[in-house]
């Protein structure tokens, strides 16, 4: 094992957030993770470091995980059976599958991070979970080395949720993620309004699954800063989910508030717009502030600190409960 000290994460958390790992370590197979773990216990597990705030220096051994392959197992004539390594980049993922005419995937491009954190976020987009096309999750439990499988069921998916975020929280090291995909019969997606306007402006009529991908990928360029450019962790907030009666009450007041139907009792409403009612779009506090163009997202102007957007994230929370009686949750991981 080369382990080394004193290293900067700030290339490797797409914030930009300069901290140090006091131990830092580099994983490119399975069989080296296995041998971390027998050697380590206090692990704090780095991948595409893309839901990530980093607050202060690591003083546990940072394992980042930079493993990678793709293997195909055809199931039947429409389904096929992708294996993908954790430490592969979850865009490069999803427009491989687009390319083999692998379906189920493509709503989800250009999300940033890697696929062995897909699950435990259960990330979504435009109408489409991650949860509804894996098939298995294989992980290594920490205390023991040993291997585990997770089926679909038991990872326990939610709304940007998982059991990885829950009971089993820091226990498990995700090594590889197993998705069934289409590869006839593609099940599109494209009922989104943000989609079908992309798809009108792009003079396709009948999409295949490459349009939606490239009308996704579009809208998200028009929408949402490039982490490369600008310090940025996506979506800060998760879309709050409020009781029906609760709703209706916020409504009457604000009568041109979007929002979702979840089910006869709850409705779900864009945090992006509750922030933006507030006065934060656009606003700069110091080395941070709120994205021009999406309220929902907080970003590094190029020297900020983990506590300072942390303190702006409060901010922006207790200003939205004041304003509508409405609690914003963080989506992103706090460390």
């Amino acid at each position: 094992m080369h382990i080394q000290s004193n290293i900067s994460l700030k290339a490797f958390n797409t914030f930009g957030i300069d901290v140090l790992a006091k131990k830092y370590i580099s994983v490119q197979t399975k069989e080296e993770l296995v041998e971390v773990v027998s050697e380590e216990k206090e692990l704090f597990v780095l991948s595409g470091g893309s839901n990530l705030l980093l607050t202060k220096d690591i003083e546990s051994l940072v394992v980042h995980l930079n493993t990678k392959g793709i293997q195909t197992i055809l199931i039947s004539e429409n389904e096929v059976l992708v294996k993908v390594a954790a430490g592969e980049n979850w865009h490069d993922f999803v427009l491989w599958c687009v390319a083999q005419n692998f379906g189920g995937l493509e709503n989800l491009s250009l999300i940033p991070g890697n696929v062995g954190t897909c699950p435990i976020q259960n990330i979504g987009a435009y109408g489409v979970e991650v949860k509804d096309t894996i098939s298995e999750v294989e992980a290594i439990e920490i205390a023991t080395g040993t291997t585990k499988i997770f089926s679909n069921e038991a990872c326990e998916f939610g709304y940007r949720n998982s059991v990885f975020k829950n009971q089993l929280k820091g226990q498990y090291i995700l090594t590889s993620i197993s998705f069934k995909l289409t590869r006839n019969s593609h099940q599109l997606h494209a009922s989104y309004g943000a989609i079908q306007e992309q798809l009108k402006e792009n003079g396709i009529d009948s999409p295949s699954i490459k349009d939606i991908s490239n009308a996704v990928i579009a809208i998200r360029n028009s929408k949402l800063p490039n982490p490369k450019e600008i310090g940025n962790s996506g979506s800060f907030f998760k879309n709050p989910v409020i009781p029906t009666t609760q709703f209706k009450k916020i409504q009457e007041i604000h009568t041109n508030m979007p929002f979702y139907k979840v089910s006869e009792t709850e409705i779900k409403v864009p945090a992006g717009w509750l922030i933006e009612q507030c006065g934060f779009k656009g606003k700069r506090f110091g080395n941070t502030g709120s994205h021009t163009k999406q309220a929902l997202v907080l970003v590094n102007y190029g020297n900020a600190t983990g506590k300072e957007v942390y303190k702006l994230a409060k901010h922006i929370q207790n200003t939205v409960a004041q304003k509508f009686d409405v609690s914003l949750e963080i989506e992103v991981n706090v460390m």
